[in-house]
């Protein structure tokens, strides 16, 4: 906080209420734009023509640290929810201990000295699983962005295309996926394509509304300076999106993690898909709920993950909707 004081003898400039005051008095004043310069240099209120203390804007630095503070607290908070609701459903509903597991008998079951090789395939498969969903999620979101840029300057393609992509959303994705093997095969590229699938129509729909809804005054002005429609789409259009899609990305990461086990337990054979079909065959109870807990837990930090990103950019490339998020 910087501290700004009226010199003895100096009057400030401002509302004549201001010759009461004694010299060297303050005031304090929480929005430094609403401050006035006085004779010296001063910052004065405007209303009284006192001396303020004005407080100085947090550094780029103690913003990061404040957004980084918020997800990881976020993500624990969020963690701790879902691990004691499970635990009250197991011991409340008094379920059968010979199938129902909770996160005591999970932990137990990861740090028994015995368990090493189960806990080595668990991260393995769980690596798997990460990698298939992060690809998915990534380019399922840059197919949808790329169309919804599309869809926007050409709205004859849109009107052309939307409708079949509805079409098939309501296709289920269980019933897709074999399909899907026979044509691309049964390795990384048809996971990719499974899970993104699952992140491409929510991206799709929210973001091509968002570029939809900017204010027509902003286009007319765009227009009236000549700009072309890829340099308004960059310009105008897409930090006006940006809340809409890190809201898509929440929702959609979540989703990626569903569709890259889905195509591991019908296609490759691989990560934690094909792990729990494993132990449901075999009856392996306690590595089938430790995979179910691992898939909860990534599935929670990333959301905290994409929710501290989306801070930063706005925060970078739409101020204002940063604020207007933050509220």
């Amino acid at each position: 906080m910087t501290v700004i004081e009226q010199p003895a003898g100096d009057r400030p400039v401002g509302d004549p209420s201001a010759g009461d005051l004694e010299p060297g008095a303050m005031t304090t004043i929480d929005d430094p734009d609403a401050a006035l310069l006085v004779p010296g240099g001063l910052a004065a209120d405007p209303t009284t023509g006192a001396p303020v203390v004005v407080a100085a804007p947090p550094s780029a630095i103690g913003r990061g640290l404040s957004r980084a503070g918020k997800a990881i607290g976020g993500a624990v908070l969020s963690f701790m929810v879902v691990m004691l609701a499970w635990q009250l459903i197991v011991t409340g509903f008094h379920l059968d201990k010979f199938i129902a597991r909770g996160p005591l008998d999970v932990w137990n079951y990861l740090t028994a000295a015995g368990n090493t090789s189960e806990r080595q395939l668990l991260i393995d498969a769980s690596f798997t699983t990460l990698r298939d969903a992060a690809l998915g999620l990534l380019g399922g979101t840059i197919a949808a962005l790329v169309a919804s840029g599309i869809f926007t300057m050409r709205r004859g393609v849109e009107q052309a295309f939307m409708p079949l992509a509805m079409t098939l959303r309501t296709v289920p994705l269980v019933a897709m996926t074999p399909l899907i093997a026979l044509i691309f095969g049964r390795g990384l590229l048809a996971v990719t394509v499974i899970a993104g699938i699952v992140t491409f129509f929510p991206t799709l729909v929210n973001v091509s509304l968002a570029l939809r809804s900017v204010p027509p005054q902003s286009i007319d002005l765009m227009e009236a300076y000549g700009a072309s429609s890829w340099t308004t789409l960059k310009k105008v259009q897409i930090p006006a999106a940006l809340p809409a899609l890190f809201a898509s990305l929440r929702v959609a990461a979540p989703l990626a993690l569903i569709g890259a086990l889905l195509a591991e337990w019908l296609a490759t054979g691989k990560g934690l898909g094909y792990l729990m079909l494993q132990s449901v065959a075999m009856f392996q109870t306690d590595r089938l709920w430790t995979a179910v807990a691992i898939v909860t837990v990534a599935s929670v930090v990333l959301y905290n993950i994409i929710a501290a990103v989306e801070q930063s950019v706005l925060a970078k490339y739409a101020p204002g909707q940063d604020r207007a998020s933050m509220v």
